[in-house]
């Protein structure tokens, strides 16, 4: 296959608009373990491969494309070609390093490898995120609602089960032990307890945990983030006891959870935001003295919307890709939202 075609920057652009090719990027950015770098790589690996393919097959594609689909069975493609896919716009990066990439994306779950001995192969697999190519809206209504304990707990403890086993690589029980304990904070205290909702099935696809902090507990937002884990089995007790309405020495709200669904991450973390405010606020009602906000930034991909919203590092811990952010719940409250996460939305 001639490099001019395959291997060319402009020509694999060409091949999507820009909206498209930001969209899918979004969207595969919101893998576990996602990085821009690798779903950059992904995506000019997918397109290399379907150009590759029209041209094999003397059938040129009907550009732009209004989606892209997944290139049929196992394609050939050797690590040279991966490496001049890759590196196109940059100093050439070696077939090796062009190597390793592709088993990070065979790791993350984006293709498959094969090599024969002699020849290298690739397939990328079928995924679901990606399927939703239209506006989320369309599927159906989606809302904001309370946290239902009987009926949301177990699909919920499934969607944040994923941070921790990129975390971890620990899937024993987890789903059933962050289960479990959401029950337990909704029984204490189910108004910080919000679920980003489909509105035909009631499925949920996201959810956030505002929780109220017992004064005696406000030291662990000072020492290492991994001291701070719970829902992912590190500690048998919980390190932070929750607040009850009331309470005057509470002073401090953890931020415990903040997580939506890949697909529908760009185009509602907006609502969500703003309703994890209205939610502070009828808090306030309950905490007169709140004050500190604290997140565990657990995923990376949401370190960039904490920024956005004016959390700051206060501390990373020495042993894992964990770090605390302070934020005061005056400037949280007083955030325009859509503002803020402008120049993140992707």
């Amino acid at each position: 296959m001639s490099p001019s075609i395959a291997h060319d920057l402009e020509t694999l652009r060409s091949l999507v608009a820009d909206a498209l090719y930001e969209r899918y990027l979004g969207l595969v950015m919101g893998r576990v373990g996602m990085t821009r770098r690798r779903a950059d790589c992904f995506l000019r690996l997918w397109l290399y491969l379907l150009l590759k393919i029209a041209h094999q097959q003397g059938q040129p594609l009907s550009v732009p494309l209004t989606r892209l689909t997944v290139p049929p069975g196992w394609v050939n493609c050797s690590c040279g070609e991966a490496a001049a896919v890759f590196y196109i716009d940059s100093d050439r990066g070696s077939d090796r390093s062009a190597g390793m990439m592709l088993d990070k994306l065979v790791a993350l779950g984006l293709i498959q490898k094969m090599f024969d001995g002699n020849t290298t192969q690739i397939q990328v697999l079928e995924l679901p995120e990606l399927q939703a190519t239209k506006p989320t809206d369309a599927i159906a209504k989606i809302i904001v609602d309370d946290f239902d304990p009987r009926c949301d707990a177990i699909p919920i403890a499934n969607l944040l089960a994923t941070n921790y086993n990129w975390l971890s690589r620990n899937t024993d029980a987890v789903p059933y032990r962050i289960a479990n304990i959401l029950r337990d904070w909704a029984r204490q205290y189910r108004q910080g307890l919000r679920v980003l909702r489909r509105s035909d099935n009631q499925n949920p696809l996201g959810f956030y945990a505002l929780y109220p902090t017992q004064r005696d507990s406000e030291i662990k937002f000072f020492e290492p983030p991994s001291q701070g884990l719970h829902l992912s089995q590190v500690t048998a007790e919980d390190p932070f006891k929750m607040a009850l309405p009331g309470d005057q020495q509470c002073r401090a709200v953890f931020v415990r959870s903040f997580v939506i669904e890949p697909a529908f991450l760009g185009t509602h973390r907006c609502p969500f935001v703003c309703d994890a405010q209205q939610t502070l606020q009828a808090m306030q009602q309950d905490f007169p003295n709140l004050m500190d906000m604290y997140t565990l930034v657990i995923h990376p991909s949401y370190a960039d919307l904490a920024q956005a919203l004016g959390f700051q590092k206060t501390s990373a811990d020495p042993k894992l890709p964990l770090q605390w952010m302070y934020q005061a719940v005056d400037r949280f409250m007083a955030i325009d939202v859509a503002a803020a996460l402008a120049k993140i939305q992707g």
